[in-house]
Order: C-alpha cells, then sequence, then structure tokens
C-alpha cells in the first residue's frame, strides 16, 4: 500500500485499509486488532453478528464494515450492529437501514455499490441509476452517505485495471459537483490495489494476505468482495500498514495520477 501512495504521489495516510475477515475466527480479529488494524469487513450477516458478540469487550475499538450482499430481512441487525454499509445497491435498503438505525448510535456510514463493469454476475446498480438513488439516500435520516463502491471486473494488465477504476472516480466527482459531501472511493483488492490507488481509492480491501489462506465456509466461493473477484496473493504485510483514519474522517477526492 505504501508503495503504491508513493507511486501515485499520495500520503500513505489518505489510503485506509479494510481487512475482509470473513470465515476468519474471532482470535484471529483480535490478534489483528492487537497489531494495530482496526476495520474490519465481513460478507454474511450472521458470521459477522457472532463475531462482533464475541469480540463485545472490544466493540468501542473495531470499525466493522459489511461489504457483502444486503437482505432486506437482515437489515434491521445491521443497521444495530455495524458501523459501514458498502453494499446499498436499491433504494428499498437503504430506507429500512435508515429506519432502523438506533437514535443512540452515531448515523450508519453507507456506500452505493456500483456494477461499473457491467457484469451479470454482479449486484449493484448501473451508473446511470446513481445520481437520483444518491440523492434519495443521502437525505433520509440516521444515515450518511459517504461514496461509491465497485469491485471491476479483472483485468490483465496496469491500464486495463485503472480504467474501470477511473470510471468510479469520475462518477463519484459528477456526485461532489452536483452538490453532495461525498469522499470514499471503496475500491481495490490485492490483485488491483495499485490501479485502485492510483485512481484515487480512499479505502482498500485485502484479506488472505494479512489473515492466510482461508477455508470457505460450506457452498461459499472464496472470495475478498461482495462478488467473486480476483483471488489474493500475499502482498501486504504489517510492516506496511500506515496508521488508519477514523472511520468518520473526510477526506478530500483526490485527483488521477498519471
Amino acid at each position: 500500500m505504501q508503495r503504491a501512495c508513493v507511486t501515485a504521489g499520495r500520503p500513505a495516510e489518505a489510503v485506509q485499509l479494510l481487512a475482509v475477515s470473513k470465515t476468519v475466527p474471532a482470535p484471529s480479529v483480535r490478534q489483528a486488532l492487537a497489531c494495530g488494524q482496526t476495520a474490519f469487513g465481513e460478507n454474511y450477516v450472521q458470521e459477522a453478528l457472532d463475531k462482533i458478540a464475541a469480540l463485545a469487550d472490544v466493540r468501542s475499538q473495531i470499525q466493522w464494515h459489511l461489504i457483502g450482499p444486503l437482505q432486506s430481512n437482515k437489515t434491521r441487525v445491521v443497521a444495530e450492529q455495524f458501523d459501514w454499509v458498502h453494499s446499498v445497491d436499491r433504494l428499498k435498503i437503504a430506507q429500512r437501514l435508515s429506519e432502523q438505525r438506533p437514535a443512540h448510535l452515531p448515523p450508519l456510514q453507507v456506500c452505493l455499490q456500483v456494477n461499473i463493469s457491467g457484469e451479470a454476475s454482479k449486484s449493484g446498480l448501473a451508473p446511470p441509476e446513481v445520481p437520483a438513488i444518491a440523492q434519495q439516500v443521502a437525505a433520509l435520516p440516521r444515515l450518511r452517505l459517504r461514496g461509491l463502491m465497485a469491485i471491476p471486473e479483472p483485468a490483465g494488465g496496469l491500464e486495463a485495471q485503472r480504467a474501470p477504476h477511473r470510471a468510479l472516480r469520475e462518477l463519484l466527482q459528477r456526485l461532489v459537483d452536483c452538490g453532495l459531501a461525498l469522499d470514499t472511493l471503496s475500491m481495490g483488492m490485492s490483485a488491483d490495489l495499485e490501479a485502485a490507488i492510483l485512481e484515487g481509492a480512499t479505502l482498500v480491501r485485502v484479506g488472505t494476505a494479512i489473515f492466510g489462506k482461508r477455508r470457505p465456509a460450506a457452498g461459499r466461493a472464496p472470495e475478498d468482495g461482495p462478488s467473486a473477484g480476483p483471488s489474493e496473493e500475499p502482498s501486504v504485510r504489517w510492516s506496511d500498514m500506515p496508521q488508519d483514519a477514523p472511520a468518520d474522517a473526510p477526506r478530500s477526492l483526490p485527483g488521477a495520477t498519471a
């Protein structure tokens, strides 16, 4: 991450690391927390709830991010237990999260999931749908719309990888130009980390490079995001990690790096 930030001419603290902890046991999350990692991404709601309960004694130190698909019948527990939801892909889901977020908690931080590559196998809003939905979600109480999330289609070279990340950044910039106070681009995993950071990612997802190869739950593929993505290769060490910024700290939207 630090090398990618140097190449992009961006400070390391401009990019937050989200440790993807799906199928990782709670003791391993606790160990990562002790090493300084505070933001953890989960795909499966019930698994995450079990982990949150097991780590209740350190709840105030952890930011729990839902990065997997969210069904309507799970919105209440997600609204009650999570800090972030990256996978809002329908207005109905956002409305339910808004209605069900407890008043004593801070606003739930949310991102709209965008199917930036137009893949039939992936969830997410089509880019033309985003502006209208973003305006509606931004107006909902007890939510704070932070930005956009996507998992682009795997591509072979750096320039090909950059193209969909650039498209997401440009879409976010158009929303900002329309008056929305957005600061988050949730994009990039180990295989396309450099491309994502070059194109302005503020939050990147890394799983097996932190926790090692995981054993997928029965019937689930070993992906590191809301939909199947590139396989993770070890490329991040604890010594490489920048200090995480607070989950609600505004970040300026970076421009592209040539």
